[in-house]
């Protein structure tokens, strides 16, 4: 990847973004800028990545490509005031704040291309899943790098805007589906005899498993089903269970839940 890159915020994302794009993109460090209210969070930065950590943007912002806003939603409003003015025109914005709109990032960057993105927690272990969104200013830029970022730690898919609160339900809020599922598998190898530790590392794999299998082979998630699932077997005894309890209703509900509170949130912002 070509050109400089700073960060406004070194938080958990932030890390996992530099954290890719140094381990596994193979970035020099030192076109890395990272910008944090805390020393001690800096000096981890510097140490850890060998990257450029400071407290204070004032000292990169003219010289990167590409700035990253990854800073807390209330903390957002005044990092953009402070940052703005000094963001050269050229400069492709990309913000990972949650909540945050196209519009509300115009309200400061008018002239930039902007690239909003929702990423969630699996970006720290380099399996995320982000979607962005494009400003028009971004439509007619080359955002390729914007996907290698992003694909430094996961993969990526590009959506309007409007479907954000959407994939904030699936995707964003999506993990905490997983480690609940994974949880309740555990408990049951644990009901069924087996030690926790075991119980749990034969869920988690389990699903990160089918999971590689959607995505590897491409095929709809009930081909795959079937093709685990006997005549008169242990798997369909055990859908049966799972379809008389209503979990993939309540899948289905909690992906629509999160949605409408990822609404909400945004129009009292």
């Amino acid at each position: 990847m070509a050109g400089k890159i700073g960060f406004i915020g070194g938080g958990m994302m932030a890390s996992a973004i530099v954290a890719g794009l140094v381990e596994r993109m193979g970035c020099d460090p030192s076109t890395i800028f990272v910008s944090d209210l805390s020393e001690e969070r800096c000096a981890f930065l510097r140490e850890t990545y060998r990257v450029n950590a400071t407290v204070g943007a004032d000292g990169f912002l003219s010289e990167v490509d590409t700035l990253v806003l990854a800073v807390k939603p209330q903390a957002a409003q005044a990092a953009m005031r402070e940052v703005a003015p000094n963001t050269p025109k050229e400069t492709v914005v990309m913000s990972i704040v949650a909540g945050l709109t196209i519009a509300s990032l115009e309200e400061h960057f008018r002239r930039q291309p902007i690239v909003r993105v929702m990423p969630n927690t699996p970006l720290s272990v380099g399996v995320g899943m982000s979607a962005y969104a494009l400003n028009e200013k971004a439509k007619s830029t080359n955002v390729d790098f914007v996907v290698k970022i992003l694909s430094a730690c996961g993969r990526a898919v590009n959506v309007q805007e409007s479907m954000m609160d959407a994939v904030t339900g699936l995707s964003g809020s999506g993990p905490a589906y997983g480690f609940l599922m994974i949880d309740a598998l555990s408990d049951g190898g644990v009901m069924a005899g087996l030690p926790r530790d075991t119980a749990t590392l034969l869920a988690a794999q389990t699903l990160l498993g089918a999971a590689q299998m959607v995505l590897a082979t491409g095929k709809h998630p009930d081909v795959l089903r079937d093709q685990v699932t006997s005549p008169a077997g242990t798997t369909i005894a055990g859908v049966r269970v799972m379809e008389s309890q209503g979990v993939r209703g309540a899948l289905i509900d909690a992906v629509l839940a999160a949605t409408e509170r990822s609404r909400e949130l945004g129009k009292a912002k």
